[in-house]
This record gives C-alpha cells, sequence and structure tokens, in this order.
C-alpha cells in the first residue's frame, strides 16, 4: 500500500518526492477529478494527500469519497499558502456522516 499526492504546486511534490511518495501537480478542476479518480481506482493507493486548495475545488467529490469509499484515505494537507481550517472541516464531516452540528 502507498501514499499519492494531488498537489497545486511544485513545492508540495518536491517535498513529498525527498520522503517517497510520488505524485502529480494539477490545477483546474477537471485534472483535479480526473486525477483522483485514477488514484482511487489504483489498489495499490492507501492514502490520498491532498491540498487544501485542490479539495475546495472538488469538494462535493472529495466529501463523497472520504464518506462512502472504504478505501483510499483522502487526507487534506495544508501547504505553504493555506491557513488549515482542520476543525471546521472535521465538524462538516461529522454533520455530514451523522446529521449532527458540533
Amino acid at each position: 500500500m502507498k501514499f499519492y499526492l494531488i498537489s497545486d504546486n511544485i513545492d508540495t511534490q518536491m517535498g513529498m518526492r525527498l520522503a517517497g511518495i510520488n505524485g502529480v501537480v494539477v490545477h483546474e478542476p477537471d485534472e483535479v477529478k480526473n486525477e483522483l479518480e485514477k488514484a482511487v481506482n489504483d489498489k495499490d493507493v492507501a492514502i490520498i494527500l491532498m491540498t487544501e486548495k485542490l479539495v475546495k475545488l472538488c469538494e462535493d467529490l472529495v466529501y463523497d469519497i472520504k464518506l462512502n469509499y472504504k478505501s483510499p484515505l483522502i487526507v487534506e494537507i495544508p501547504d505553504r499558502h493555506a491557513t488549515s481550517q482542520i476543525t471546521e472541516t472535521i465538524n462538516r464531516y461529522v454533520s455530514d456522516a451523522i446529521g449532527l452540528k458540533l
């Protein structure tokens, strides 16, 4: 099982590559969706790392995969330009999954 990165900048890709994680750099919503679908259908990929900006481009698809697929796990990572709001993201997942607002 392996990690796979879908990033919007080369700096993040290079850093992950140094850690042994392969991935792609994309910028348009269609590119993100295509790469995400490829990664989801690759049985060797266990964890998909996505930058915050790209998750926002395809929120509906990402949340659908997170809520309805057992594998792979999608992890939203901040890049050098992003500000992580992980608490809001977790609250949204809980709200979507069980219908309870925190």
